[in-house]
């Protein structure tokens, strides 16, 4: 087989679909070594080295997200001679001889179109239906996602597959002596309460701030709220949230943290915070899991399947509950003892490896 993995969106940002995108390309080098394949990288994408001796760079023009984009970048694979295309960021060309396979990582601009701005709105409500309809067959990140491509878009059920996210090696319970040394470098002290994300209205922030004022009105907390993550659409209520409540002195805001240092700050926090709206998948929770780190979750979207029973659970419209939930998560000895057991073995369900094996399966059986 000659397999196409759209890579393009590596230039232009990080985390979610991009690394998603990284990992998996990593996870297949190591699985599969035959394979021809050939990773569509936007040109100002400065990755030197592909993953494996088996993959190769193919140089693409069109840009992530244009208007154009379907009909360009099919004129652009034509000459690759693909027997596959994988769009993880879920738009396939508009054309080309070849199967085409989309990861679908989660549907809230459909869920909650009011998070997004209007052009986004525009650019992923208007080819959704297009793409599923499109597509040889789809990816899904969990059931959750899975089972609302089959109720939104009705999208028959035997053409998605669940390949669940993985999480790498390197996040796991680490020395003290070696979490202090990148706290340290932050000017952070082991006990913080954690969030992990892009800034922007589904993962709920503003709402996890005024459950973190309500803790500080009430004494019950004391420890900073570290935020990890750039700035995403419709940002601005976080800002005006954080002026409003007078949380200025009480947080620390970490934008281009490296990716390296992540394993680090899970471990020296005393929960991750987590209580997003909508989630298709939720990695950081299986992160913080990993490295025995407490978490606390919202009741919504696939958050409560990827966590299992490893995890607080709150109503995410309801400041009040997930104050309640951070407060048990910060200071009820039993139930973190529990939570800092059961986490490492339930994340240990999820690697990278079986995401491959499970992405290789479909591949194979789409163009048979």
């Amino acid at each position: 087989m000659r397999i196409g993995i759209d890579a393009r969106l590596i230039a232009y940002r990080r985390g979610g679909i991009s690394n998603y995108t990284r990992h998996l390309l990593s996870a297949l080098a190591d699985l599969d070594p035959e394979t021809d394949y050939r990773v569509l990288r936007h040109r100002r994408d400065r990755t030197r080295r592909e993953a494996g001796a088996n993959f190769r760079r193919a140089t693409m023009w069109t840009p992530c997200h244009h208007r154009l984009e379907r009909w360009a970048l099919g004129v652009e694979i034509a000459p690759l001679r693909l027997d596959l295309l994988h769009s993880p960021d879920f738009i396939p060309p508009a054309f080309g001889a070849c199967r085409f396979v989309i990861t679908v990582h989660d549907l809230n601009f459909l869920y909650y179109p009011q998070f997004l701005t209007a052009e986004s709105r525009r650019y992923y409500n208007d080819q959704i239906a297009w793409a599923v309809a499109r597509a040889d067959h789809i990816l899904a990140v969990s059931e959750t996602t899975r089972a609302d491509l089959i109720r939104l878009l009705g999208v028959p059920s035997e053409k998605v597959t669940v390949t669940y996210e993985g999480v790498l090696p390197a996040f796991r319970p680490l020395p003290p002596a070696v979490v202090q040394e990148t706290l340290s470098r932050y000017n952070l002290h082991p006990g913080y309460v954690l969030f992990v994300g892009t800034l922007e209205p589904r993962k709920n922030l503003p709402g996890l701030l005024r459950a973190y004022r309500i803790l500080l009105d009430r004494r019950e907390v004391s420890v900073p709220l570290v935020i990890v993550g750039s700035r995403g659409w419709l940002y601005e209520e976080i800002d005006r949230q954080v002026e409003t409540l007078r949380l200025q002195e009480h947080l620390r805001f970490l934008p281009d943290t490296p990716d390296a240092d992540l394993p680090a700050l899970y471990n020296g926090a005393a929960l991750l915070a987590m209580p997003s709206f909508y989630e298709g998948f939720g990695l950081p929770v299986l992160e913080a899991m990993a490295c025995g780190t407490p978490v606390l979750i919202s009741d919504r979207g696939s958050l409560p399947e990827v966590a299992g029973a490893a995890a607080v659970i709150v109503n995410p419209d309801d400041p009040e509950d997930i104050a309640t939930g951070l407060a048990r998560g910060l200071s009820d000895p039993d139930l973190r003892a529990r939570l800092r057991a059961d986490g490492p073995a339930h994340a240990a369900r999820f690697t990278w490896k079986e995401t491959a094996r499970r992405t290789l399966e479909v591949y194979r059986r789409a163009v048979s």
